[in-house]
């Protein structure tokens, strides 16, 4: 599910995506909007983090996979 953004047309990521917090330079999965802030949990687990909504962003491919293969890397560790 992508939401609209306003005047430049640029999508933002929907519950379930992965997103950016530009503001935090983080990425995580959306898990849902409350009181004006976007909720995003780190993609390997953990607390949620506030973002604000302009601040949530789509990730390049780059940053997506070095995200993915970070928590890959580690569940391989872990022997998961």
């Amino acid at each position: 599910m992508l939401l609209s953004m306003a005047s430049n047309q640029q999508t933002r990521p929907g519950i379930g995506e992965l997103a950016k917090d530009s503001a935090r330079d983080r990425i995580g999965v959306v898990m849902g909007a409350v009181g004006g802030r976007v909720q995003i949990r780190p993609i390997g687990g953990g607390t949620e983090w506030d973002a604000i909504p302009d601040n949530v962003v789509a990730p390049s491919p780059r940053e997506e996979l070095r995200a993915r293969l970070a928590i890959r890397n580690s569940n391989s560790r872990d022997g998961l």
